[in-house]
């Protein structure tokens, strides 16, 4: 593999991996607490219906956007999801919002799989769902990031590998630890992912209002694809201006009551 794929694969792989701890640390709390079985099979479920929405969403984008209108629409779409990322993680590092802890996820799952009452001996409806909804919907990123990714390099194979090993990764470390991977930075991983969703979505979405003008092809920036380490470069910076704005907002009133109080 050439250098773009590799780093098609580990933007994909990074991006995933965040959303897959999340959803394993779901699917633990119900089989320790519940049902094996049940959530197992829920998480299955889960995963065959992504895979049904990645092949119609690709087959369905490819076969009715032109190349221009693909990249606005997925850049735009991408640079949403980066800037949401991106704003949970300046709140974050500036102390405006709690860290995220994998620990009190889970206890809080186990909690409210414990609050739902006595399992049968049978199928257990309660960690089937759950487990799907939690598989599912954090899936749903993962979809919309081998789509994105897979499209605009025009090789979701690849992007495709990316996810799959994130996937395998996540489920092994669960597996032989048998606790949530409260371990890893999930923060840190966070906030590089957002800073790569942005970057890749501005890239993409700037290209792609090309569609505007007569002959509808796509913008080119300046240096083609290393223009995205600039836009990197931007983000992080204007993040880390966010997060020193916000940080002295939240101490100015602290420290002007200590200088009154007598």
């Amino acid at each position: 593999m050439n250098a773009a794929t590799w780093g098609l694969v580990i933007a994909t792989f990074v991006a995933c991996f965040v959303e897959m701890v999340e959803a394993t640390t779901i699917v633990m709390a119900m089989g320790f607490t519940r049902s094996w079985r049940s959530a197992l099979t829920g998480t299955a479920a889960a995963i065959g219906v992504l895979a049904v929405a990645t092949a119609a969403a690709g087959y369905a984008l490819t076969t009715w956007l032109p190349e221009s209108a693909l990249q606005l629409a997925i850049g735009g779409l991408l640079l949403i999801f980066g800037l949401q990322w991106l704003r949970k993680a300046i709140l974050r590092a500036s102390g405006r919002k709690s860290i995220h802890d994998e620990d009190a996820i889970f206890a809080e799952e186990v909690e409210a799989a414990k609050a739902a009452g006595r399992r049968s001996d049978g199928f257990d409806m309660f960690s089937f769902m759950v487990s799907f909804k939690g598989v599912f919907l954090e899936g749903m990123e993962v979809v919309f990031i081998v789509i994105t990714f897979g499209l605009n390099a025009g090789n979701i194979p690849a992007a495709s590998l990316g996810a799959v090993a994130a996937v395998v990764i996540v489920l092994a470390l669960a597996l032989a630890l048998k606790r949530p991977l409260s371990m890893i930075n999930e923060n840190m991983l966070k906030y590089a992912v957002g800073l790569m969703l942005a970057s890749f979505g501005t890239y993409w979405a700037v290209e792609g209002v090309g569609i505007f003008r007569a002959g509808h092809r796509s913008l080119a920036w300046p240096g083609a694809n290393l223009a995205i380490l600039g836009l990197l470069v931007a983000w992080f910076l204007l993040s880390q201006i966010f997060v020193a704005v916000l940080r002295t907002s939240r101490t100015t009133p602290a420290t002007l009551e200590g200088e009154i109080a007598p």
